[in-house]
């Protein structure tokens, strides 16, 4: 299901042209204004995949009446030509100068929905409704409208759609070889609510009218129906996401204990149990959204991307699995086998694989220029830095605009985060709380300077706008480069500490710090008299060569 996962993006990361697909899976936090501490919308966007991540800027753009976007096969034909509008609008990274951001998570669904011929990707519709909405609302027809002209070539996914006043998200899947159109549904999130999608399709049973709050494609009952997902003489409620991405173990496992995960820490007055993401039989699905116990600060949704399930029975921190150091991470494959019984690792919202993530902020209380904020960091969210880019600047650190898979280069603000955070899995108890001291150091500098460089930039914006510009471009570039220095640094401190198994206070001064005892006693437990210093009793077991 997840193998067409991502087609097309490359496209857009990595500026080729309908490239192949990648395996790829993310998170999405969602924060309704009334919800967060300062009145922001807010969205998240952990994209997760095996990709070297360039962030874009795209200038605002008048086009003369004719001027079209082709969108070409691999061979170089053209699929389609499609009419560019009069005006588009500037874009850094995912998010618009009218404080509009757009995320995703692929939730797969019924693979015999996917549609070859279609013309527009997620990716590339999400690239669109950036160029051409003001509102999450206006993205919503932007979106829809293309996939019923052009066809959708994607498989089924969760969109998060965040504008100054209201967030919403957006469930889309196609609907086969040569069928254009999509079935989808948009809910908008009541105000005061969190919402949360990991890679499984999340909306249940929706209104049918209430167009303030809800909008849907018209055939997307009929077409379950007529396609035999769907019996309404059953008795039982249409649920969009029962239809299109029926729970299993398996995604239930992997996608809802993140959703879990975001709620338990948001709100852990509900008790959440962790039945349903465990597919317990008859274990209730979690709710679209819930109220958080407090209102969210942009620190704290942070916070809530950088989770491996630490304090649960799920900690991947704790046990045989994280090593003696108790590292987090997990390589791939999720799903393996043993003894013909199939095992999975958790699935923990930070994840080594990565590729960048942001935090938006939209704000109605400030000019859009001054309110949209596009938090950035690349690799893995729980080591990564976010950083401001205002959502009206016209330039970007050059040290996350570069590079590639194929060449480490000092050069790339991700290869720079990748090594430290490989490295420090060489020894993750120790290394960790100091990259977490540094990124804490950082962005709380970010924070305590953001009231300052606004109000800074709104009095500029008063008087010269293109001036106030010019002093957020710098602000942002600067920093973001500061943050990539930093981290140089970082990387150069624990090579230098922590080396060849020793780790030295001074320079110059090795400590032989050793396993933890835990550790020790497992190796014990295995092999009991191996390591014993004591005179054997026994004969010591014969080496035997082997070829």
């Amino acid at each position: 299901m997840l193998s067409r996962i991502l087609i097309g993006v490359l496209d857009a990361l990595l500026a080729v042209s309908l490239a192949a697909p990648v395996f790829a899976d993310c998170t999405n936090i969602l924060v309704t204004k009334g919800a967060s501490a300062d009145g922001s919308v807010i969205i998240t966007y952990a994209c997760d995949g095996e990709f070297h991540p360039r962030l874009r800027y795209i200038p605002p753009a008048d086009h003369k009446p004719g001027e079209v976007i082709e969108y070409k096969d691999r061979e170089g034909r053209v699929r389609a030509r499609i009419p560019q509008v009069p005006h588009t609008f500037g874009v850094v990274g995912l998010m618009n100068e009218h404080q509009l951001a757009i995320s995703e998570t692929t939730f797969g669904g019924r693979d015999e929905l996917y549609n070859p011929e279609g013309v527009l990707s997620y990716w590339e519709l999400m690239k669109l409704a950036l160029q051409r909405a003001r509102t999450a609302r206006e993205a919503i027809g932007v979106i829809t409208g293309l996939v019923d002209k052009y066809g959708y070539r994607s498989p089924g996914e969760s969109i998060s759609i965040a504008d100054k006043n209201e967030v919403w998200i957006l469930e889309i899947i196609g609907r086969g070889p040569g069928r254009k159109g999509a079935n989808w549904v948009a809910m908008r999130l009541p105000d005061g609510t969190i919402s949360c999608h990991a890679n499984k399709a999340r909306i249940g049973t929706f209104p049918l009218e209430d167009a303030e709050n809800c909008l849907y494609d018209k055939d997307v009952i009929s077409f379950a129906i007529e396609k035999g997902y769907y019996d309404p003489s059953s008795g039982q409620a249409f649920r969009y996401c029962d239809v299109y991405c029926p729970p299993t173990p398996r995604n239930q496992r992997y996608a809802s204990t993140r959703v879990w995960s975001v709620f338990r820490r948001a709100a852990p007055s509900l008790h959440l149990p962790p039945d349903y993401h465990r597919a317990v039989p008859g274990a209730k699905p979690y709710p679209l959204w819930i109220k958080p116990d407090h209102k969210l600060r942009v620190a704290d949704v942070m916070a809530l991307m950088r989770d491996h399930y630490e304090g649960t029975p799920y900690d991947m921190t704790k046990g045989i699995d994280a090593g003696p150091f108790g590292m987090a991470d997990r390589w791939r494959p999720i799903q393996w086998k043993i003894d013909g019984v199939e095992y999975a690792w958790e699935r923990p919202i930070s994840t080594q694989q990565t590729g960048f993530s942001f935090v938006s902020q939209s704000r109605a209380s400030l000019p859009d220029a001054i309110g949209g904020v596009y938090w950035y960091g690349v690799d893995n969210t729980y080591t990564t830095c976010y950083f401001p880019l205002y959502c009206c600047i016209d330039a970007l650190p050059a040290s996350y605009t570069t590079g590639e898979m194929s060449r480490f280069s000092w050069d790339s603000a991700w290869w720079v985060f990748n090594l430290v955070a490989n490295y420090a899995n060489l020894r993750y108890r120790d290394m960790v709380p100091e990259i977490r001291a540094v990124q804490h150091e950082l962005e709380s500098s970010f924070f305590a300077l953001q009231p300052a460089v606004e109000q800074t930039a709104l009095t500029l914006y008063k008087h010269d706008p293109e001036l106030m510009r010019r002093y957020l471009t710098d602000y942002c570039v600067t920093h973001g480069e500061l943050v990539t220095r930093r981290w140089k640094e970082l990387a150069e401190y624990l090579f230098r500490k922590y080396n060849d198994g020793y780790v030295q206070g001074e320079p110059g001064r090795p400590h032989e710090s050793g396993y933890p005892e835990s550790w020790l006693q497992r190796v014990l437990r295995e092999r009991p008299t191996q390591f014993r210093l004591e005179p054997n009793k026994t004969k010591a077991p014969e080496s035997k060569l082997v070829d």
